[in-house]
């Protein structure tokens, strides 16, 4: 199956560049660009995208609002949002995964990483990487307010003792395969616990299960381990 991508970005040479790495692989294809937030969700409620690739500085409409749009839009509840960002550790992108986006990526990252970014929110497994994930999730959703809501704690009930260790490792930045080992399980039934969990709190992906378990307090603020 094709991924339909829409380019959100200022600058056109950043655009055409996405442009011509997207359209060259077999699985991809861009289906329309914008330069600023208000006309990402103009184009994406023209294309229908699979998924966004949309810049958090933009003129005339910034990404984090056309994120909220989108992500809280029923017509496009099938069209992820892969925020792109100059800082990989920056608040910007702590706001974007609490207006929905499905993950974030630094501009920096190499063509690989972008391509591999874009299949796996795509398919529904919005990985951060682990390092960004500790330094990102520690500085700016660990925050004593969140973490000591009692409502939002009171989410987890629904859990297993089981699906709250792996959500609570997978906070960490921990990936499938290291939480594989600690259990000593396979990869594909972490995976299997990551799902459930995300099934019984209503999230859309991996990286607004890592936020919730620092809001609920299942991991405490502090160094990673």
């Amino acid at each position: 199956m094709t991924i339909r991508v829409l380019l959100a970005d200022d600058q056109a040479l950043l655009r055409g560049a996405f442009r011509m790495l997207i359209d060259a692989e077999d699985d991809m294809e861009v289906v329309g660009e914008a330069s600023n937030g208000r006309e990402a969700v103009e184009r994406a409620l023209a294309t229908r995208p699979d998924l966004v690739l949309m810049d958090i500085r933009m003129p005339g409409g910034d990404g984090l609002a056309a994120t909220a749009e989108i992500c809280g839009s029923e017509e496009l509840s099938g069209t992820r949002v892969l925020i792109l960002t100059t800082f990989e550790i920056d608040e910007y992108v702590a706001q974007a995964l609490r207006a929905g986006a499905d993950g974030f990526l630094g501009k920096g990252a190499a063509p690989a990483e972008l391509l591999a970014a874009v299949r796996a929110v795509a398919a529904g497994d919005a990985l951060l990487s682990p390092a960004a994930t500790r330094a990102m999730i520690d500085r700016f959703l660990a925050r004593p307010g969140p973490a000591a809501d009692p409502a939002a704690a009171g989410r987890l009930d629904v859990l297993t003792a089981r699906e709250r260790e792996v959500m609570a490792l997978a906070a960490t930045g921990l990936a499938n395969e290291e939480i594989a080992e600690r259990f000593f399980v396979s990869p594909f039934t972490v995976r299997t616990h990551i799902h459930r969990a995300m099934a019984k709190l209503d999230v859309r992906d991996r990286a607004q299960l890592v936020a919730l378990a620092y809001q609920c307090g299942l991991v405490p603020p502090g160094p990673p381990a």
